[in-house]
């Protein structure tokens, strides 16, 4: 039993592949696509890269085969923010063997003091800007597209080998049923007042409209726990990854006298699609991506923000209504709002009011490092 650090082409093959090994037999797994995997974690691809030192490792068995990895990760930019000396954690996977994830999580804690840190914090994968969090309660359905699973035993093993709580990541589910009545109303009033105009993205000018919401995201979420600013490249490289499948109509921007003021974005669970490809969109998978991709009947909304000022126009509650009623007319069964921060009220309890439950929960640990 070992550590190797990922250095050649054949140990990045082998740490992108790993999960299939870990997740054999777990109907709720859905397998990623491997070129996306490779590019995702390529610095010469990625910018997160361009302010990130990332080292991944991999713990190799007796017979010298992969049974768990990890990747450590100092983000120049959160250090920046935060004035805080925490190193990440992520991308991490293990065997069902308390010793492989105790291997994994000493090196971090051994790198975190070559660093000079004195806090280790994870999972993120690469960041909160990226999935993150570990699983820790919905493991009777498989997660959405974007959002991160693990096998139960993880919580075990994190816990054993000391990390704490940090914070907990909500995705609430919301069955689509009626749109509510107070939110008619309130949509009602809204409309009469005209404070501002709500429009689609518009794909013929996407990388104007990258800009616009590259401003939106990074002021709207500004003051979020663990919230790192996203460099415009970095931004524009995640919205390029994700243009085949966006929607126009589900990408609402909000504008007050011309400027950019919010926007809220849902997409299709491709991950019903994903599950039956095996990582792999070529030869056929391609094909059978577009034909099934129009089957989706679930949606997920990562991102519904409002800039500071704009706050108390109504904004989101015009969203929240122009969401329910573009899918009802869909037919879509039902949405995940994900990740929200488990203590943000103000985003929590709208959720409820309009029918929201939590369904699912991931938890960001933490633990001191020393000597």
């Amino acid at each position: 039993m070992g550590l190797i650090k990922v250095e050649t082409r054949q140990d990045r093959g082998q740490f992108v592949r790993l999960p299939w090994k870990i997740y054999e037999n777990d109907p709720n797994w859905v397998p990623p696509l491997i070129r996306e995997r490779e590019k995702f974690l390529d610095p010469k691809i990625n910018p997160f890269f361009e302010h990130a030192e990332v080292d991944l490792f991999l713990a190799m068995d007796a017979d010298r085969e992969p049974v768990g990895r990890i990747a450590l990760i100092h983000d120049r930019n959160y250090h920046a923010l935060h004035s805080d000396s925490v190193g990440m954690f992520g991308m991490f996977e293990s065997v069902d063997d308390p010793s492989i994830s105790a291997l994994l999580l000493d090196k971090a804690h051994q790198w975190c003091m070559e660093k000079g840190f004195s806090r280790l914090m994870g999972p993120m994968n690469l960041s909160t800007n990226h999935e993150c969090g570990l699983l820790i309660k919905g493991f009777d359905s498989p997660t959405m597209f974007g959002i991160p699973y693990n096998p139960d035993y993880y919580e075990k093993h994190f816990e054993a080998w000391g990390l704490q709580k940090a914070k907990d990541l909500l995705a609430m589910r919301l069955d689509l049923i009626k749109v509510p009545d107070y939110l008619e109303r309130a949509a009602g009033k809204i409309k009469r007042r005209n404070r501002f105009n709500v429009r689609y993205l518009d794909l013929d000018r996407f990388e104007k409209e990258i800009s616009v919401l590259w401003d939106i995201y990074n002021s709207a979420w500004s003051v979020n726990w663990g919230f790192v600013p996203m460099t415009q490249k970095e931004f524009e490289f995640s919205a390029r990854e994700m243009k085949s499948i966006v929607q126009p109509e589900s990408c609402l921007i909000a504008e007050v006298e011309g400027e950019p003021a919010g926007f809220s974005l849902a997409l299709p669970d491709v991950n019903q699609v994903l599950r039956e490809l095996d990582g792999r969109l070529f030869p056929f998978g391609w094909a059978k991506f577009l034909w099934k991709k129009n089957k989706i009947d679930a949606y997920r909304v990562p991102t519904l923000g409002v800039k500071k000022k704009y706050r108390r126009l109504g904004i989101d509650a015009w969203f929240y209504y122009e969401i329910y009623r573009l899918f009802l007319e869909k037919k879509i069964k039902y949405l995940e709002l994900s990740w929200l921060l488990e203590d943000n009220k103000s985003i929590v309890e709208p959720m409820h009011r309009i029918g929201g439950e939590i369904y699912k929960r991931h938890r960001i640990y933490e633990r001191s490092v020393t000597p």
